[in-house]
């Protein structure tokens, strides 16, 4: 890290003003602010230094995914080619079906990010760290490379940038690339074939489980595949096991709100458990049991790294509450009715990133006038 700090120290006035380089400064700070916390002091107010800035937050982040991550890559190549491989040749068959999605993910996103800092002439924003590993853990493993490139480009104009970048935005912008793919490019988000790509294997059915109780067939995945993974999906959403490791960091270190987790399980459960109790003989998705909705599908990952997004989630502490438990309630509902969502997660989120100030609003103006009455009282 010695020489990498030299390095940047020697080409560093190029970038500083007057340099010949000026106009690519945020890119070179940008960088140097990755690889290092910043070494300035604040010149007023509170002079408070903290090595866990934003990046650092992002990293956080990004190192809860990698259990998820890790695994997702390794069934990618399990339900592509069957029982009787070694872990490594599964894991290399995902990694290289995975990677190139990566790449574009972060090339793509990034050029974007570079591109309009150096335009503004601002610093790079931090938060497409994680929304660059997000977006094709959401993905089907089968989508065209262009087709995600679009929908990169799409998120982080729209989703993004077009509100004021990171921090502004008042949709998760991963689900914004996924909600522009699903709706620009349908047959290649869902049905039986995306999800496992070119199998090598014979008798091998991408169908998910949600999938397959739409179409009111019973899956053939036990209980317990559905808690470690086992079973076909986006890569980041098949093993709970994995999820869980995720979120227990995040709460640990206190970036994800435990709040919007546990109301959100709440809402998710009491919704399904209603639909079970009504039933249904042309809906399997009525009876299928409200406690296994919450181990299949997007659920469990979008509960944990998409719901608990600091910038569009819901600020206040009761907030929070309701914002997580409408959520669940949404999911399990347009799993349940609409037959051409089968999952259901993703809409709930993006609908209650649009509410969550108003939710938060309400609040904040309950506690303002409890308390001009507590003033009132007092006065008497």
């Amino acid at each position: 890290m010695k020489f990498i700090r030299k390095q940047l120290d020697k080409i560093k006035p190029h970038f500083d003003k007057g340099g010949k380089l000026e106009t690519y400064a945020p890119a070179y700070y940008g960088i140097e602010t990755f690889l290092f916390v910043p070494n300035h002091t604040t010149k007023h107010g509170a002079h408070i230094r903290d090595g866990v800035d934003l990046k650092r937050v992002m990293m956080v982040v990004v190192i809860a995914l990698l259990p998820a991550l890790i695994f997702g890559i390794w069934n990618i190549g399990y339900q592509n080619m069957g029982e009787g491989k070694e872990f490594l040749e599964y894991f290399m068959y995902g990694a290289i079906r995975f990677l190139p999605m990566v790449i574009v993910s972060y090339g793509v996103g990034l050029g974007i990010e570079f591109a309009y800092a150096i335009f503004r002439g601002h610093e790079v924003n931090e938060g497409y760290l994680v929304t660059g590993l997000l977006i094709p853990m959401i993905m089907p493993i089968d989508l065209p490379l262009w087709m995600l490139a679009v929908s990169v480009v799409f998120a982080v104009l729209i989703g993004k940038e077009a509100f004021g970048g990171t921090g502004m935005n008042i949709l998760n912008p991963a689900l914004v690339a996924r909600a522009f793919a699903l709706f620009s490019y349908a047959p290649y988000m869902s049905g039986n074939t995306v999800w496992v790509a070119d199998s090598v294997a014979d008798g091998v059915s991408g169908e998910t489980v949600l999938g397959a109780v739409a179409g009111g067939i019973a899956p053939n995945t036990s209980v317990f595949d559905m808690f470690m993974g086992y079973m076909p999906g986006s890569v980041g959403e098949t093993s709970v096991l994995m999820i869980l490791l995720g979120a227990g960091l995040l709460i640990i270190t206190g970036i994800a709100s435990w709040r919007i987790m546990i109301s959100c399980l709440v809402g998710a459960s009491l919704m399904g458990f209603l639909f079970n109790i009504i039933g249904s003989s042309t809906n399997e998705l009525l009876n299928f049991p409200w406690w296994q909705h919450l181990m299949v599908g997007g659920f469990a990952f979008g509960l944990v790294f998409m719901a608990t997004d600091p910038v569009t989630a819901a600020q206040t502490n009761k907030g929070k509450w309701i914002y997580g438990f409408l959520i669940g309630i949404f999911a399990i509902l347009i799993r349940v009715v609409n037959p051409t969502l089968p999952e259901g997660m993703m809409m709930a989120i993006l609908l209650m990133n649009v509410f969550a100030p108003t939710i938060d609003h309400y609040i904040i103006e309950a506690n303002v006038k409890r308390r001009k009455k507590r003033l009132q009282k007092v006065n008497v």
